[in-house]
C-alpha cells in the first residue's frame, strides 16, 4: 500500500488538520518537475523547502501544544484525585461513582496519549518518505539537511515516560477505589533468588507507548523509591557480562547446557551508584526436576576490582551484614557459599569483562505481588568491554569509565556498539500448578503488538554481535534481524479505547473517535490467530511475523451441498447430504486451507559464511525411555529368534539343526545392529544434536535376514 493511502485511512480523523500534507507536497512536486521537463533548479528547491518548513512547524507546533495540554490534564486529575481520596475518612466519603469518573478521565488522557504518539510517528514517517521521493526523482540530496530541521523541531523524540509513571499511579488509586495494595515495592530489588516462568517477546518501536498504556490499565508502574519524583536515570539498568578468552560461557548459554553459567555484574541507576550486584544465572534442563535461578549478593563498588582478584576475601564482604544482624545466620551462609563459588569460578577460569548491556526498564507489578511481573526495556544497546583485539578499553578496572547512561552513546566507536532496533518485554508468571495466566495477558502476547523469541538473551546477542569474528556458532535469531516485525492491527478487548460518551455530548458534537474506529480504517484487519503465551514449548522457528489473517475458504462443492441440504424433501436425504458436504469440506475445505493468502514462508535462513546457527533444543525425560523401550522392543525380537534357533537345534533333526544357522545368523545381527543405533541415538540426544534419528536401513535389513532365515529352513526340509 502507498504511503499516501495508508496515511489516509490511519489518520485520526480529529486531528486530521495537523497531519503533513503529503499528497500536496507530493503533486506539488511532480507537477513542477512535468512542467519543466523534469529538470529540478535552486529556485525550485528553495520553495519545496519552505513548503516542507511550513507543514514542520504545523505538526510540532500542534504536538507541543497537545503535550502542554495533556500534562495540563494529567496534573489536574491528579489534585482532583488527591482531594477525592483525603474524603475517604470524613464524614462524606466519595462514592464508587466519584472514582469511576476520575477512571474515565483517566481512559480518556491514556486514549490521548495513544493518539499523539501514533501521530507523531506517523508523521515522521511522511517526512521521511516525501524526502526520499524527492531525493530520487529531483537528483538533489536533502535527506541530511532537513535531518537537522527535524533535530530541532523534534516533535519525534516526544518522552512520555514520566506521564506513564504518573497516569499509573493515578489509575491504581481510582481503580482500587483509593486503597491500592500495599507492600515492599522494591522487594524485586531486594530479592536475592529468582525462580519464575519467563517469557521474551520484541516490540517494534512503533507499538512501545501503546503497549505501555494497555499495561499500565491492568498493572501499576512498579516504583522503588515512592519518596522522590521520577527521573530518567532511575529507569536505567546496566550489566557487564564476564567470559573468558575461549567464551565457554557464552556457548554454554548459547546451546543451553545442563548447569550452563552466567556471570554478571549489574547496577541500577546512574555511574554514582554505590551498591553493585553479582549475579549468577544457572541454566537447568526440565529433566533434572528443578528451574534455572538467578543468584545475587549485593557489593561495594569501591571493593568490586579486588574481590575479582581475590584479595578481598568473602569473609570482609558480609563482615558488616553479620555484625548489623538483619540477617538470619542460616541466610549469610547461604549468600557466603555463593559468592565463595562465584569468587572461585571467576579466578580460575580467568573470567574478564566482555560485554555490557544497558537498557531503561518499565517495570510493572502490584508491590509485593510477584504473581505476574511484565518488563519493557526500552533503548538498549551492548557495547565492548573486552580487549580481544589487543585494546585495552577498560584498563584494568571491572569496567569501561567513558560512558555511563548517557543512551545513545554517541563517543563510543562504531565497532563497539551495537544499538538494538526493538525493546524487549519479558513477561514473568508465578502461576501454581494448572492455574491459568490472566486472560489479559493472553490477549496481549497474542496480539499484533509483540513478536514472540523464545530464549533470546542480551548477553549472547551482544557477543554474537559484536565479537562475531570470534564466535563459530551464532543464535537463531541473529540471521532475521531485518526482518520487519510489524504485523497489521488486530481488534482485541485490551486495545486502548475512549470512555463512551453520553447522548448529549453527542449532540453537541464532542463525540471523540476512539481507537476501535481508527483501527477499522486501515486495511486488512481481521483477526489472527494468538501467539502461545509459553511458545517455548513449541520448538524455536523462523521469527518472521505470524501470519496476519486467516482464511477459511469453502471447498468448491460447497455451494452444490448446500442447495441439495435446502432442497432436501425428508431428513434422511437431508442427512445424507449434510454427511456428504461435512467430508467434502474435512478433504477439500479449509482443513487444507489454512495458510492465509498472500503469506511469506522464509526458508532461505542461512547462517553467514563460517558460522553455524545454534538452536536450543528441549530434551525431556520421555525420549530417551523411548529410546530405551525401542531398544528393547528389538532386543525381544532378537531373543525370539534365537529362542527359535534354540528350538531347532535342540528339537529338530540333523536338517532342523542346519536350518537354524540362519535364524541365529538373524537374532545376531538383530542384536549388533539395535545396540549400534541405541548407542548412536543416545550420544546425539545428550549431545542435542539435530540429526534424522529415524532408522532408516534397520527393519528392512532385518526383515530380510528372517526372509531369507526362513526361505534357507524351508530349502533345507526340502
Amino acid at each position: 500500500m502507498k504511503f499516501g493511502e495508508t496515511l489516509s485511512r490511519s489518520l485520526i480523523r480529529q486531528y486530521s488538520y495537523y497531519y503533513i500534507a503529503y499528497d500536496d507536497l507530493k503533486h506539488d512536486l511532480e507537477d513542477k518537475l512535468e512542467q519543466h521537463d523534469d529538470r529540478w533548479d535552486g529556485t525550485l528547491e528553495t520553495e519545496f523547502l519552505e513548503k516542507l518548513e511550513v507543514e514542520l512547524d504545523k505538526v510540532y507546533t500542534f504536538c507541543k501544544v497537545k503535550h502542554g495540554e495533556v500534562v495540563r490534564r494529567v496534573k489536574d486529575v491528579q489534585e482532583e484525585v488527591q482531594r477525592t481520596v483525603a474524603l475517604l475518612d470524613s464524614s462524606t466519603p466519595p462514592t464508587e461513582v466519584d472514582f469511576e469518573v476520575l477512571e474515565e478521565e483517566l481512559s480518556d488522557i491514556i486514549a490521548d496519549i495513544h493518539d499523539m504518539a501514533k501521530f507523531s510517528r506517523l508523521n515522521y514517517s511522511g517526512f521521511q518518505k516525501i524526502i526520499k521521493k524527492h531525493d530520487k526523482k529531483t537528483g538533489f540530496v536533502l535527506k541530511p539537511v532537513f535531518q537537522v530541521r527535524l533535530d530541532a523541531k523534534p516533535f519525534f523524540k516526544e518522552n512520555y515516560d514520566e506521564l506513564v509513571v504518573k497516569i499509573s499511579q493515578l489509575y491504581d488509586f481510582v481503580r482500587t477505589s483509593g486503597k491500592p495494595i500495599k507492600g515492599d515495592s522494591a522487594a524485586g530489588g531486594k530479592q536475592q533468588n529468582f525462580v519464575r516462568q519467563t517469557t521474551k517477546y520484541w516490540v517494534h518501536p512503533d507499538n512501545i507507548t501503546e503497549l505501555k498504556l494497555i499495561i499500565l490499565k491492568h498493572l501499576p508502574v512498579l516504583v522503588f523509591n515512592t519518596n522522590k519524583e521520577f527521573e530518567r536515570e532511575d529507569s536505567a539498568i546496566t550489566s557487564i557480562y564476564f567470559d573468558n578468552d575461549s567464551l565457554d560461557l557464552y556457548y554454554g548459554r548459547l546451546r543451553k547446557d545442563e548447569g550452563a553459567e552466567a556471570h554478571r555484574l549489574r547496577w541500577y541507576g546512574g555511574m554514582g551508584t554505590d551498591t553493585i550486584f553479582v549475579e549468577r544465572k544457572t541454566h537447568r534442563e526440565d529433566w533434572t526436576g528443578e528451574k534455572s535461578v538467578k543468584a545475587r549478593f549485593a557489593l561495594k563498588e569501591k571493593h568490586v576490582n579486588a574481590f575479582l582478584r581475590g584479595e578481598y576475601t568473602v569473609e570482609q564482604v558480609f563482615q558488616k551484614m553479620r555484625k548489623e544482624g538483619k540477617k538470619s545466620a542460616k541466610e549469610i551462609e547461604s549468600l557466603e557459599a555463593l559468592a565463595t563459588e562465584i569468587q572461585y569460578v571467576m579466578l580460575t577460569k580467568r573470567l574478564r569483562p566482555v560485554v555490557r548491556s544497558f537498557y531503561n526498564r518499565t517495570a510493572f507489578q502490584l508491590p509485593g505481588d510477584a504473581r505476574v511481573r511484565i518488563s519493557l526495556d526500552t533503548e538498549l544497546t551492548m557495547v565492548r568491554e573486552d580487549n580481544f583485539d589487543g585494546k585495552n578499553r577498560t584498563h584494568g578496572n571491572w569496567r569501561r569509565t567513558d560512558i555511563g547512561v548517557d543512551w545513545p552513546f554517541n563517543q563510543v566507536e562504531d565497532g563497539d556498539i551495537c544499538r538494538f532496533p526493538y525493546a524487549v518485554l519479558e513477561v514473568k508468571l508465578q502461576t501454581q500448578l494448572g492455574q491459568e495466566p490472566p486472560e489479559w495477558v493472553r490477549e496481549l502476547v497474542g496480539s499484533h503488538l509483540v513478536e514472540p523469541v523464545p530464549k533470546f538473551s542480551k548477553f549472547i546477542h551482544g557477543v554474537a554481535t559484536l565479537l562475531n569474528d570470534k564466535v563459530e556458532s551464532i543464535p537463531y535469531w541473529l540471521p532475521q534481524m531485518d526482518v520487519d516485525i510489524r504485523k497489521p492491527q488486530i481488534q482485541t478487548q485490551i486495545d486502548i479505547t475512549r470512555p463512551a460518551r453520553s447522548d448529549d455530548e453527542a449532540e453537541d458534537g464532542d463525540d471523540d473517535v476512539d481507537d476501535d474506529d481508527d483501527a477499522a480504517l486501515v486495511a486488512a484487519m481481521t483477526h489472527a490467530p494468538g501467539n502461545s503465551l509459553d511458545i517455548e514449548e513449541g520448538g524455536y522457528g523462523s521469527i518472521v511475523p505470524a501470519p496476519s489473517t486467516q482464511q477459511h475458504l469453502p471447498s468448491a462443492n460447497a455451494a452444490y451441498y448446500r442447495g441439495k441440504i435446502t432442497r432436501a424433501s425428508n431428513s434422511i436425504s437431508r442427512k445424507y447430504y449434510q454427511t456428504a458436504a461435512f467430508f467434502d469440506h474435512y478433504f477439500n475445505g479449509d482443513q487444507i486451507s489454512k495458510v492465509p493468502r498472500d503469506t511469506v514462508f522464509d526458508t532461505q535462513v542461512v547462517a553467514p559464511h563460517g558460522k553455524s546457527i545454534c538452536v536450543p533444543v528441549r530434551v525431556e525425560p520421555k525420549v530417551y525411555f523411548a529410546t530405551e523401550r525401542t531398544f528393547l522392543s528389538w532386543l525381544t525380537i532378537a531373543i525370539v529368534l534365537g529362542g527359535v534357533s534354540t528350538t531347532l537345534v535342540t528339537y529338530g533333526t540333523r536338517t532342523s539343526m542346519v536350518a537354524s544357522v540362519g535364524f541365529f545368523i538373524t537374532s545376531l545381527v538383530t542384536i549388533v545392529h539395535t545396540t549400534v543405533v541405541y548407542a548412536r541415538r543416545v550420544v546425539n540426544i545428550r549431545m542435542k544434536r539435530a540429526v534424522d534419528y529415524e532408522d532408516k536401513f534397520g527393519p528392512k535389513l532385518i526383515c530380510g535376514c528372517l526372509f531369507l532365515a526362513v526361505l534357507f529352513s524351508f530349502f533345507c526340509n526340502y
